[in-house]
Formats: structure tokens, C-alpha cells, sequence
């Protein structure tokens, strides 16, 4: 066959280790690169929608390096590759999955309707290490504990990673391509994106440098510094992972290199990696667990589900009076990040101190995360609030005040992020002031305000409720 071959890019913004585009560099046919903002990339909250925008230019830019290029297209998926289709001709349409609910849907309708109009519809593996239906229990069922799931995987071979593609054959003719910049992708971040922008890590290149040095400077001590919000001891790649900047196999064999090179945190970080494959093995699952309770026990619990009470206004305006928690929402709207260590803080906190259901947290980091991804987000909020698989104790309530004490004990991080009070505040501090909208009316000049419930309140109040409930 001769006829061209759209690759439909989603969250594979890489050449190296793509088993899509290396497919189609190897069939010798012509290629069309495309990115669609469609029903389900239109839909993302404004900083993950901004922030892939932004990695998809990016990636346009390394494909023209390698004298091809990226079609920016936007409108329903399915309209808009059927119409590619007939305007170049194409025999065949692939793309790399993904396991969220919405867009297995998407990609099930998709492939149905290509099949039926004698299109070839392919899809690939590459955003995770291992597809969720080729990992089970010895019954032939999915996992729903981490450790098991870890314990199955964590000797199993994964695949090197496959050679960076330096060439794709072009079509006789290119289809016309819109330009992203008319779509407006900043426009919801308002002026918060001047501030964010900074503290981006985009592209490729950007984040094989961020994998370097972690595993070069960073990775022998990460199980110790992981922990620290004020330490940069994370390797920060959950941003370049959730756009397919960077693959899974490539972290993960980094990852054994370090560990057989004795430094001691690579075993630690290999799990942390298997964490977010256990995060999309359940969402491919129980795809209820991005929308709903994983555990139904929990449906009748009496969380508070406004999001617009003064409780909730106060812990996304990093006002609780809680200084680790408010450092870290401060944190996540400069930035677009919060430290692990910090939302796991903040969501016992709202879930647990505030009583509020956790899908008020779940949705505003759908809102302010650079690196959300529907799965891990959800695995992550569930697991805070008791009601998701493998989740913490529901009657575990961490103490935000001993927290803190425990890993920021000289408040370096939240001095950092929290201006209140201070004579020289620090930039990131003042940054957040320019970041938010006018209409929250607070400044670094007003005085840093009392807790809305304090730490001991929050727990027996918290407790008390888990108390009523025949868990």
C-alpha cells in the first residue's frame, strides 16, 4: 500500500521510543502527523489544556527538524479524520491509547466508524509499561492492591526503548493546518499564565535533560528527599510523562541502571513509576474510579459536595490558616505543581478536616495541574479521602500542623510560598498575588489568617462522622 498514514498524536509529543511513529517510518508510506483538539482534549481543565498546546508546538517543531510537520486541527475527532481521510487520501489512521473512560470511548467509536468506511483504524501501546489487560492475578483478575501488582511486575522484562525516528516520508501534498495560537489555550489561565509559563518543563529534549539529572544527581538520595517539599528531590518527570514527552521504558530503564549501580533511591523511584501504571490499570478497570466513589460503602457519606461554601474558597485560596496547606495551593497556582508529599496534605485537609468530597479537590487540580492525568489524579484523591483502592485508613488524619514539623521543620517551603507577615517576602511568595484572579480581593499586605478549623478540631470531628458510618 501507498496511500498515506495520519498519526493521530495525543499524549505522545516524542519521536524517540514511539512505537506509532516508528511503525509508520518503517512501512515506507507517507505521513500525517496530527493533533486534534477535540470533545476530549477540549474538554481538559485550563492549565493541562494550556500546557498541551503548548507541548504539541513543541513537538511540531521537532517533527519540521526532521522535514516533516504536525496538522493542528480542531472539532469533533472522528469529523475530523474522516474529512483528512478523503482530502489526502489516506488508507490507514493510527494512534497511541490511552485508558481513561472518556477516551476509550472515544477511540471504541472511532475505530468502529473507520472500519466501517473501509479505513485501516490501529492503535498502539507506549503510554504505559504494561497494557492493563496483560497484567493479572493468578485468577486471570485485575489487580486492586498496589503491592501484589508491584510484586508481579517489578521483575517482568520491558522492552528497551526504541531508537529516536530522524525521518518520516511526507505526503505528495500537505493538508491545510490551523494555527493553535487562534484557539486561545491561555485565555482561561488569564493572567496566570505570564506566571506559570517559567516553571513549565516543554518538550522532548527539555525533559531527557530533567531524566539525566535526576538519575546523574538526585536519584541515589530520593527516598529520603522525596519527602522534603523544600528539597528539589523529586525528579519532576509526571509532567513530561502525562504528554508522552518522555516514555515509560526510558524512565524505567534509567531507573535500573541506577539501581544496578548501587544508588540506593532507584528502587524507590521504579515504584513510584509502577504507581502510575497501577493508577491506569485501575482506571481501565473501574473506570467509575475518575468519576465516582471506587469503593460504593462510601456513597452515603456525608461530605459536603458545594464547592462554593467559604471552607472550599479558603483552601483553594491557600487561605485555611493551615501554613502547610496554603503554602502548597499557593505552590500548584505559580507554579502548575504541588510536591507529592504537599497534596497529600492538602487533600486529607479538605477531605478529612474540611469534610468536603473529594471531588471539589479532584476538579480543581483538574483546573491547575501542568501535569494531570485523569488517572493518577483520581488514584491519588481517592486513595487521600478512604474511599478509592488501596486507599489510606479512613480513620488516618494527617495533621497538617506535625506534618509540617516533620518535613519542613526550618518552614523553608513555606516561607518560600507564603508572603503574609513577611518584611521581605520571597518572589515565588509575591508571585502568587499576580497570578490570581483580581476578584479574590487579597494581597500580600493583609494579615495571614487564623485556621478555619484547627488541626485537633478537624480530626475529631472527622473521626466522630467515620464513627457513624458501618464501614
Amino acid at each position: 500500500m501507498t496511500s498515506p498514514i495520519i498519526c493521530w498524536v495525543r499524549r505522545d509529543f516524542r519521536l524517540s521510543d514511539n512505537p506509532m511513529l516508528s511503525a509508520a517510518a518503517a512501512s515506507g508510506r507517507p505521513v500525517i502527523p496530527v493533533f486534534i483538539l477535540d470533545e476530549v482534549a477540549g474538554g481538559f481543565g485550563a492549565c493541562p489544556r494550556w500546557r498541551m498546546g503548548l507541548g504539541a508546538e513543541a513537538f511540531a517543531a521537532n517533527l519540521g527538524n526532521i522535514g516533516s510537520r504536525l496538522i493542528f486541527k480542531k472539532g469533533n475527532a472522528l469529523a475530523v479524520l474522516r474529512g483528512l481521510v478523503q482530502e489526502t487520501g489516506a488508507g490507514a489512521v493510527w494512534w497511541a491509547r490511552t485508558y481513561d473512560a472518556q477516551s476509550v470511548a472515544r477511540d471504541t467509536a472511532v475505530k468502529s466508524a473507520l472500519k466501517g468506511d473501509g479505513v485501516e483504524a490501529r492503535s498502539f501501546p507506549g503510554h504505559v509499561l504494561f497494557e492493563p489487560w496483560e497484567v493479572e492475578t493468578k485468577t486471570g483478575a485485575f489487580y486492586k492492591v498496589y503491592t501484589p501488582y508491584w510484586k508481579m511486575v517489578k521483575d517482568r522484562e520491558v522492552p528497551a526503548p526504541l531508537p529516536a525516528v530522524t525521518s518520516l516520508p511526507a505526503p505528495t501534498g500537505w493538508p491545510e493546518s490551523e494555527d493553535p495560537a487562534t484557539w486561545g489555550l491561555a485565555r482561561a489561565m488569564n493572567r496566570g499564565a505570564e506566571i506559570v509559563r517559567p516553571w513549565l518543563n516543554i518538550g522532548e529534549g527539555a525533559a531527557a535533560d530533567r531524566l539525566g539529572a535526576f538519575i546523574a544527581g538526585k536519584v541515589g538520595d530520593y527516598r529520603r528527599a522525596r519527602d522534603l517539599p523544600a528539597v528539589q528531590g523529586t525528579s519532576r518527570l509526571s509532567e513530561n510523562l502525562t504528554y508522552g514527552e518522555i516514555s515509560p521504558r526510558s524512565c524505567w530503564h534509567a531507573g535500573i541502571r541506577a539501581l544496578n549501580e548501587g544508588k540506593d533511591g532507584a528502587e524507590t523511584f521504579l515504584k513510584e513509576i509502577v504507581w502510575r501504571e497501577f493508577a491506569h490499570h485501575l482506571a481501565y478497570h473501574t473506570p467509575h474510579i475518575t468519576t465516582g466513589n471506587w469503593r460504593p460503602e462510601w456513597d452515603a457519606f456525608p461530605w459536603n459536595t458545594d464547592a462554593a461554601t467559604r471552607e472550599v474558597r479558603a483552601w483553594q485560596q491557600g487561605r485555611t490558616g493551615m501554613r502547610f496547606v496554603d503554602a502548597a495551593m499557593r505552590e500548584l497556582y505559580v507554579t502548575g505543581h504541588m510536591h507529592n508529599r504537599a497534596r497529600m496534605i492538602v487533600a486529607s485537609y479538605l477531605t478529612k478536616h474540611l469534610m468536603c468530597h473529594w471531588k471539589i479537590g479532584l476538579n480543581w487540580f483538574a483546573e491547575c495541574l501542568a501535569d494531570w492525568d485523569p488517572a493518577s489524579n483520581a488514584m491519588g484523591w481517592q486513595w487521600s479521602a478512604g474511599s478509592g483502592p488501596d486507599a489510606t485508613p479512613y480513620f488516618r488524619v494527617f495533621n497538617p500542623v506535625t506534618q509540617l514539623d516533620k518535613f519542613d521543620a526550618q518552614r523553608t517551603y513555606v516561607d518560600t510560598w507564603i508572603a503574609e507577615g513577611k518584611a521581605n517576602p520571597a518572589r515565588e511568595a509575591l508571585q502568587f498575588f499576580d497570578a490570581i484572579p483580581r476578584n479574590w480581593s487579597i494581597s500580600a499586605d493583609d494579615a495571614y489568617p487564623e485556621p478555619i478549623v484547627a488541626a485537633d478540631e478537624g480530626r475529631k470531628r472527622a473521626l466522630a462522622a467515620y464513627e457513624r458510618r458501618d464501614f
